[in-house]
């Protein structure tokens, strides 16, 4: 394990040493999206546990934030790897609940709950903004098709350690979709969790990625 996180670290250092000296990313959204992190943190933090943090998307901002300082390809592709389809997802099942009353996937519903602070609450409106920002870094800087490799150790690694470590919360739906599930034993669901969620998810939002950021290197 020690080794694969060592190379996860060179890939970054690599990647960073390739890209242009020139700053591509604003500093007005670095500045921007840092301050967001260090409000939002704290507040999840009290209200919801530290095991919060390990979900893929709470994960992902501080990540994100990193990224946009590093100006790096790799980890806002990995980030794009891994959240694009769910915040996308999530983002959908929220503007139809809003504006219709329905949800499309559910996940959405403690956004309309009154017991659960509306600071806490709109703060949990990032969701929508992620997508457009992975795509909109990923397109500007190009993609690093070494992402879905740091995509899958990481589901490889978080996943399990939401199986053990207070499971009660389901973080990463670890111990089934949307609630426990008791249709398989835990740890056929969580082995089934670790094949398929990388080749039905990760690796197809990975092609596209690549297209995706072709798409701006044909640009005339």
């Amino acid at each position: 394990m020690q080794q694969q996180v060592t190379d996860v670290i060179a890939l970054t250092r690599m990647n960073d040493r390739a890209a242009p000296a020139n700053p591509r990313i604003p500093l007005w959204l670095k500045i921007g999206w840092t301050a967001w992190v260090l409000a939002w943190a704290p507040l999840y933090w009290k209200y919801y546990g530290a095991q919060n943090f390990l979900y893929f998307c709470d994960l992902g901002n501080l990540l994100i934030a990193l990224g946009l300082w590093l100006e790096s390809r790799l980890i806002l592709s990995w980030q794009a790897v891994g959240l694009l389809v769910f915040q996308t997802l999530y983002a959908l099942d929220l503007i139809a609940a809003f504006f219709f009353g329905k949800h499309l996937t559910g996940g959405t519903e403690y956004m309309f709950d009154p017991a659960i602070p509306l600071p806490v609450r709109l703060l949990g409106l990032f969701h929508l903004v992620v997508p457009v920002l992975l795509l909109w870094a990923v397109r500007r800087l190009g993609y690093d098709p070494n992402a879905l490799k740091c995509q899958i150790f990481t589901t490889w690694i978080i996943v399990p350690i939401n199986y053990f470590w207070r499971p009660e919360y389901n973080v990463n739906f670890a111990r089934g979709i949307g609630h426990r599930q008791h249709l398989a034993p835990g740890w056929l669901y969580l082995l089934g969790y670790l094949v398929i969620v990388p080749l039905v998810v990760y690796w197809p939002t990975g092609w596209a990625l690549t297209r995706w950021s072709q798409r701006r290197l044909l640009r005339p």
